[in-house]
């Protein structure tokens, strides 16, 4: 029998880059975004978005950790996202991005969440069934993926007064503050020094993305929360981006929590990016349980595992799991988990628990 449909956090999401970036409207149901993409080439997924505000709500997915991202490297001349020229630059886009948030809390299509007296109000509109969930705002953490866009480690207080709670110091290629996919090295003076700040004003690190030299430098000098926002497992996928069981070990010391990503080549090791079908290669939601269960596994329980989708981060349908039209399809998940023998609590702790246990204790 067919669950009804669960509350959900997603722990990762790209939201002001596809609108700023992307040129989305994201206010506009996914079908729309795509008919206005029709025959667009500039990014490889014109048409193919799976995100959009309305697609949240019908999904159930109340609560989002939304990023800033701008990334600036004299080095890297890697394809995915932009590479702006300078940090100036980058931090310019990344307040374009803030503008644009701001613009949505305007219209009642999104709210701030800083503090854990805003995240239990949020909680209590989004649980009230007697309110429909086209009148409740889509609630949002902010997050900054990738630190190079902070023109100094001051940039960040004044980010961290715009409402930035998560950073993660790196992205893709050498950056300002830490190596990240697709590079090698670890932090960087400056990314020590930021490691610091950001233990000063008790913010979240994110060590998505961090080298491994990076990860285990960061976990040792950070004394405060962790979490893996969009991180899957190297074990079951052998890739840099992914985390190593060592890694895993170390994040499980920490109490943290690690999201799980629907991209295809996270999910699956014969998934060439650019060439293969997630249809023809029988990817579909199903393979991110393979990642949970490892980590159920080594964890002993399911208290660190949580959903980080990154829809639309840099791909669309064409890298996304075959079975999902839209975000909304997550809903799905609780089905599959059920069929794969995880029980009520379990499947809460992954939809929305975990999260919001993390951030009690981390803001508590």
């Amino acid at each position: 029998m067919k669950k009804k449909p669960a509350f959900i956090f997603d722990g990762h999401l790209d939201l002001a880059m596809n609108a700023i970036e992307w040129n989305r409207d994201l206010m506009r149901p996914v079908c729309e975004i795509r008919e206005r993409e029709n025959g667009m080439t500039d990014k490889p997924d014109r048409g193919k978005g799976t995100v959009s505000l309305p697609e949240l709500r019908n999904g159930n997915i109340g609560l989002v950790v939304a990023t800033q991202i701008a990334r600036f490297s004299k080095e890297f001349k890697g394809s995915l996202g932009s590479n702006w020229s300078s940090p100036e630059i980058a931090w310019s886009i990344t307040q374009a991005q803030l503008a644009w948030y701001r613009t949505m809390e305007e219209y009642g299509e999104m709210t701030q969440i800083c503090n854990l007296e805003q995240l239990e109000n949020h909680l209590g509109l989004w649980f009230d069934n007697d309110i429909a969930n086209n009148k409740k705002p889509v609630g949002y953490i902010l997050s900054l993926e990738g630190a190079d866009s902070l023109i100094n480690i001051s940039y960040l207080e004044r980010a961290y007064k715009n409402g930035l709670r998560a950073c993660g110091p790196a992205h893709y290629g050498p950056g300002v503050y830490a190596s990240g996919t697709s590079s090698s090295g670890g932090l960087t003076h400056l990314g020590r020094e930021l490691l610091q700040e950001m233990d000063n004003l008790d913010m979240i690190l994110d060590v998505t993305h961090l080298t491994d030299e990076g990860f285990l430098e960061a976990t040792r000098l950070f004394k405060g929360p962790i979490w893996a926002s969009h991180s899957n497992c190297r074990s079951l996928v052998n890739h840099q981006r992914q985390l190593s069981d060592e890694n895993i070990k170390i994040l499980l010391e920490r109490d943290s929590v690690i999201g799980g990503v629907l991209v295809s080549w996270m999910l699956d090791q014969n998934f060439v990016r650019g060439v293969d079908d997630p249809k023809k290669k029988g990817i579909n939601m199903e393979k991110i349980i393979d990642h949970y269960d490892h980590i159920c596994q080594l964890a002993g329980d399911s208290l660190h595992i949580a959903i980080g989708t990154d829809l639309d981060g840099g791909f669309g349908k064409e890298e996304s799991p075959c079975d999902l039209e839209t975000i909304s399809d997550i809903q799905e998940l609780q089905n599959l988990l059920a069929a794969r023998g995880y029980s009520t609590v379990d499947i809460d702790n992954i939809l929305f628990n975990n999260w919001l246990r993390f951030l009690r204790k981390a803001w508590g």
